[in-house]
């Protein structure tokens, strides 16, 4: 062990206080059968196998040692609306449920209405750290609630971050990802530029995950694309396919349909033939989108466990607007345009696309946002191939 240090308390609390933390709510059921918590801005993951949580609560609190006694919790992810609840749960002695709406955790513990997900555990282990506790919980049960910002405390106040490029970590995609972190810059460009949102997205076994955005979409439900998964079925992934062989295509099409027509092959053979004569994939804007728009709103990271049934309707009916084969004089309504950011050996490894116009474009105009996109692609690859 080595030499005591004398380090002033101010000191290390501002010091520490530049590093922004999440704020939870733990929650438990008391002896009396009545709800109780604490504010926690000390939450942390700490094991995958076996799924572990932990937290550090403060020595002098009065409802840990309630909670403790209870033997099991529910972490609850405060919204970056819910600080009236954070303080509500830092307070001492006042009933901190008063105007909380929640609803039980399988467990039966309390689950609060609005926080962003909810981690439902049997206390596992306390273990001393000084003037706080060290908690792990053994998670039996979790969610994601409420899709939205988080709630940070920075510097001594309360608030929430603003996505402006953000990117997924997923292990089977560290060079899609290194690939991204080099798009960044130009992503963020073309955002100004475009009023909307530049996305990135990486193929990963059976979906098409969003890796990388910048911008927003005006008017969007959801803080981030960001983990954003489909299904890798027609019309999600074109650029995928596009130059992955002569098989692919139907491969891809059967992925939505397993006895699929001659006529829907011939159909996906030569859209995927237009999207590699023109550069780009084009989907117009239909009233299908906003059912799309509307179910990834609500699981904008979708969980694992499930299928793709609901999915599959709507992918049916987008096919339609994507890719068309020629485009009148008039100005149509766009949902998104994409281009292949290629290896040096011509693996497709990203999505590059603008979504989110706001006005209908004439032909000529989404030729220039295709070429404008086209540009930035060559600069990102001819980048990652010199890294």
């Amino acid at each position: 062990m080595g030499p005591e240090t004398s380090i002033d308390p101010k000191w290390f609390r501002h010091v520490l206080g530049q590093y922004p933390t999440g704020v939870t709510a733990v929650t438990a059921i008391g002896a009396d059968g009545e709800p109780m918590g604490l504010a926690i801005g000390s939450f942390t993951s700490v094991s995958l196998d076996p799924p572990l949580v932990g937290f550090l609560p403060d020595r002098s609190s009065s409802t840990w040692p309630k909670v403790q006694a209870a033997g099991r919790f529910c972490v609850n992810i405060l919204s970056a609306e819910q600080e009236h609840v954070c303080r509500a749960f830092a307070s001492k002695g006042a009933d901190k449920f008063a105007g909380v709406s929640w609803r039980a955790a399988p467990s039966g513990v309390p689950v609060i209405d609005g926080a962003v997900a909810w981690i439902d555990c049997d206390l596992e282990a306390v273990y001393d750290a000084g003037d706080h506790e060290f908690v792990m919980g053994r998670v039996r049960e979790l969610d994601i609630s409420s899709p939205t910002l988080p709630l940070l405390f920075f510097q001594g106040g309360y608030g929430h971050f603003r996505p402006l490029s953000l990117a997924v970590a997923d292990a089977d995609l560290v060079t899609q990802l290194r690939v991204a972190d080099i798009a960044r810059p130009h992503m963020e460009r073309l955002a100004a530029e475009h009023g909307g949102e530049c996305i990135a997205n990486a193929l990963s076994g059976e979906e098409v995950v969003v890796i990388a955005s910048a911008g927003r979409v005006p008017g969007d439900r959801t803080p981030t694309r960001v983990g954003q998964r489909l299904p890798f079925m027609p019309p999600f992934g074109m650029l995928f396919v596009a130059w992955a062989g002569e098989a692919a295509p139907e491969a891809w099409l059967r992925r939505r349909d397993k006895n699929p027509t001659a006529e829907a092959l011939a159909t996906v053979t030569a859209a995927a033939a237009r999207v590699r004569e023109r550069g780009y994939t084009l989907r117009v804007r239909s009233d299908s989108d906003e059912a799309l728009e509307h179910e990834l709103a609500g699981t904008p990271t979708r969980d694992p466990r499930g299928g793709w049934d609901s999915f599959t309707p709507l992918a049916e009916a987008l096919v339609a607007r994507s890719e068309p084969e020629t485009l009148a004089g008039e100005p149509v309504l766009v949902r998104s345009i994409a281009v292949a950011v290629r290896s040096a050996s011509g693996e497709v490894l990203l999505a590059l696309g603008l979504v989110g116009f706001a006005e209908p474009l004439l032909p000529a105009e989404i030729e220039a946002q295709a070429m404008a996109l086209q540009d930035v692609a060559g600069t990102i690859t001819r980048a990652a191939s010199a890294a």
